[in-house]
């Protein structure tokens, strides 16, 4: 009984957590501030709390808990209405290179060292600090860089040739389930889709994945034990790519 006690205080705690951080926001798990680092060791702090402790009280963990995850949705709203208190707060990003150039002085205020820099900027594909027009060192820590314009790949709007426009495939089969949400956001509805695949040979159910592309074409990737671990590579016996119309 002592264990399952354990067990139900470990589930409890793990679901409460994760709403708090549901109602943090996408931010929170995609950046984390000064503050939001701090918000997130306090919040694993106290639920461990509950969890290890038997005779801790649920409530003395959950209450600071969702008062925590509250408090930082509060503050959240406040500091997108106040850039001073968003200043004040998360701090302002920071100048590491400008022109090709370091920027020595705000890389002693940051305690951002060389070796810092020149991983960040390997990651991102660059070896001279020369190639870097601007390089900023957001208030996450991530450095966002800005390569000279000589040294940016060529773009078709540089050679001045027209594109079509491309957007976003809408997927409408996802592990054998159709995707009514997503087929209705594009006017269409549950029965073309099965329709289209009907076409193809291939039963719903069947089907891995498959995404309709704003070209009106339709690839598919069938459920099969064999499927390769790059469906990129469209092997004629994991992926099929079938010509439709969206019915304009």
């Amino acid at each position: 009984m002592e264990i399952l006690h354990h067990v139900y205080r470990t589930v409890l705690i793990y679901f409460i957590v994760l709403i708090v951080i549901r109602l943090m926001g996408k931010r929170e798990v995609g950046q984390l501030s000064p503050f939001d680092f701090v918000v997130a060791i306090i919040i694993a702090e106290l639920a461990a709390i509950p969890m290890q402790s038997t005779g801790v009280p649920l409530w003395h963990g959950i209450v600071p808990l969702v008062t925590l995850g509250l408090l930082e949705v509060l503050i959240s709203l406040v500091t997108f209405n106040s850039p001073v208190l968003r200043k004040i707060l998360n701090g302002e990003p920071q100048i590491i290179i400008e022109n090709g150039k370091l920027c020595k002085d705000e890389m002693r205020k940051a305690r951002y060292s060389l070796d810092d820099l020149l991983s960040q900027l390997r990651d991102k594909g660059i070896a001279n600090i020369s190639d870097v027009e601007f390089a900023m060192l957001e208030t996450c820590g991530k450095l966002s860089v800005i390569p000279k314009s000589q040294k940016r790949p060529v773009t078709p709007g540089d050679l001045q040739i027209p594109t079509d426009y491309e957007g976003l495939p809408t997927v409408i089969v996802m592990d054998g389930a159709i995707q009514r949400r997503n087929l209705k956001r594009i006017s269409l509805d549950e029965e073309w889709a099965a329709e289209r695949l009907q076409e193809a040979g291939i039963n719903p159910s069947k089907v891995f994945f498959a995404t309709l592309g704003t070209d009106g074409r339709l690839n598919i990737v069938k459920d099969e034990d064999d499927i390769g671990n790059n469906v990129t590579e469209k092997n004629d016996s994991e992926v099929q790519t079938v010509s439709t119309h969206t019915g304009n």
